[in-house]
């Protein structure tokens, strides 16, 4: 187990595990949301979303990456399944031989749509609800302080 001295205090210990679970729980909840009423996942959404709001409804595969803090495997796996279902192309990019331009198809773009309005209704009732504008404003705090760290001491690095 190593130094104690190393190992989580009680409080951080719970505060850790209530973090898991919540994050673990919220995901499955709102990806089994999002199969159910509009037949994606949350990475298809999270793909989506981003080209639905990006210009021409398109990004350079490595824009796409830097948006989702993606690697470079997961992003290709992931488009390479959408684009067999239909829900985006990838096209070559003429500033960029090396990268593609990936942009929503007119199913995808329909897809996101269908899925966004009950998105957010499922991300009120099973989150933003549930919380007081007091935690939520902690929540964003911490949340910041955390990603402040991260963007600090764990710079991601993308080919």
């Amino acid at each position: 187990m190593g130094d104690p001295g190393n190992r989580l205090e009680q409080r951080e210990y719970q505060v850790w595990r209530a973090f898991h679970r919540m994050h673990d729980l919220l995901a499955l909840a709102l990806n089994q949301h999002l199969q159910q009423d509009a037949g994606i996942s949350e990475p298809d959404f999270q793909v989506l979303a981003a080209l639905a709001e990006a210009d021409r409804h398109a990004l350079r595969s490595r824009d796409l990456r830097d948006e989702l803090q993606w690697e470079k495997s997961r992003l290709a796996h992931q488009i390479r399944r959408m684009e067999q279902r239909g829900l985006v192309v990838r096209d070559e990019c003429p500033e960029d031989g090396r990268s593609a331009i990936v942009r929503l198809t007119d199913a995808g773009l329909a897809g996101v749509r269908r899925a966004a309005q009950a998105h957010a209704a499922q991300v009120r009732d099973l989150f933003s609800d549930v919380l007081t504008p007091a935690q939520l404003d902690a929540l964003e705090q911490a949340s910041t302080a955390v990603l402040e760290r991260l963007r600090r001491r764990c710079p991601v690095e993308m080919p």
